[in-house]
This record gives structure tokens, sequence and C-alpha cells, in this order.
């Protein structure tokens, strides 16, 4: 090969080398956005019975309520339902308790599980975090867990993605059936409206024809009265 020749095929090869890499980081920037929008479930704190409890987190970018119906009705199928607390004084209102249940996705122990969903923030309603705490005897289960049964619990939050997006469906459909009723119920009044409307516009053409009458009869006799009159 001459000189002319190995540099072309040099330069080729550096081409497809660096189209390659380019590819290649195209592919992994593909997946890290994939890898980051779905959810991860990570260990973090928060307050309940009074101290600071350790559990597992996840973010999830769906509304708050999605997420809560999606974990009541996952725990609904293993014939578990929750108690609520509630009570205006109570701090930990709004926690979903089960006590001492087999949740065999997590551990092969009777558990208390100890679970809160709440907005992320204000401003973003349609963002909501859920907090999973676990116990035993009445002491934090995950300080003692071992790492096979800590990654279950954060797989049995990871993988329920596809129910919320099922619950967060029939919240859609909620509202939307709900904003078809509002809809048909002031059709609805519309139309009464209308046919009350025309009743009263019936009503009046025949007083209307009723006071003609009565207009020509009065007429009528007033003539006559006149006809009465004394001629001077």
């Amino acid at each position: 090969m001459t000189i002319a020749t190995n540099f072309i095929v040099a330069v080729s090869l550096g081409s497809k080398s660096m189209n390659m890499k380019k590819i290649s980081l195209l592919f992994l920037s593909v997946l890290l956005v994939a890898i980051s929008a779905t959810a991860q479930a990570y260990e973090d704190n928060i307050q309940y019975n009074k101290k600071k409890q350790q559990g597992i987190a996840i973010d999830y970018a769906y509304p708050a309520e999605a997420v809560q119906n999606a974990f009541v009705q996952r725990l609904e199928k293993i014939g578990y339902k929750a108690k609520e607390e509630k009570g205006l004084l109570n701090r930990d209102k709004g926690f979903l308790v089960y006590k001492n249940i087999y949740v065999t996705d997590i551990s092969r122990d009777r558990l208390d599980y100890i679970v809160k969903v709440e907005k992320k923030s204000r401003k973003n309603s349609d963002e909501s975090v859920l907090y999973m705490i676990m116990l035993k005897d009445d002491k934090n289960a995950l300080l003692t867990m071992d790492a096979y049964d800590v990654g279950s619990a954060k797989n049995f939050l990871n993988n329920m993605l596809p129910e919320i997006e099922a619950a967060n469906l029939e919240l859609q459909i909620k509202a939307q059936e709900e904003i078809v009723a509002k809809a048909e119920k002031k059709l609805a009044s519309l139309q009464q409206d209308k046919l009350d409307l025309e009743a009263k516009m019936a009503e009046n053409v025949k007083s209307q024809d009723d006071t003609i009458k009565d207009i020509e009869a009065q007429k009528q006799a007033l003539e006559t009265l006149r006809g009465k009159r004394s001629v001077n």
C-alpha cells in the first residue's frame, strides 16, 4: 500500500471508532435516563410514635392518593387491611398500620408495617413519597434485617409501579365521570328551565287571548252603557 492509502484506511478506522464511541455514549445516556425515571427505593428516616424511625422510602411521579390506593390494594390482595391513625391531636395522623402480618415478598417473619404516603411538596401534587417502617416486637426491624430482606423490602416498593399506574387511571376515570355527571346535571337543569319557560310562555299566550276577549267584552259593555245616555 502507498502512504496515501494507509492514511485513508487509518482515517476510516478512526472515524468508525469515533462513531462507535458516540453510539456507546448515547446508549449509556438513554440507559441512565431510563434508570433515573424508574422509582428506586432507598433508606430514610421519618418521625413516628414520637421518635425518628429508620425505614424504606421511595419517590413516585404520581399523586399520593394513587400511591396509597395501590399499596392498600396490594395488601388487601394478601388478606390484610390497614388501621389508619386518626385524631386531630394525633401526630401520627395519616399513617397506615398493619399489625403482626406476613408479607412473604419481604420477610419470613411476622412484622408490623407502618406506612405513610404524602405529597413530595405543596407545589408538586403529582409527586409523592412513600415511607415504610417495619417493626418487630416494637423495635425497628430494619436495624437487624439481613441485606437480602432489606433488598426484598426495597424491591417490594420498586415493583409497585404498574399497580400505581392502574390506581392512578382509576382516579382519572372517577374524576372524569364526576365531570361528565356534573355536565349532565347542568344540561338536565337547563332543559328543565326550558320546559318551565315554554310552559310559562304557553300560559302567557293563553292569558293574552283571555285578556283580549275580556277587553272586547268590556268594550261592548261600555258601548251599551254609552248608548243609554239621554240625548238633550
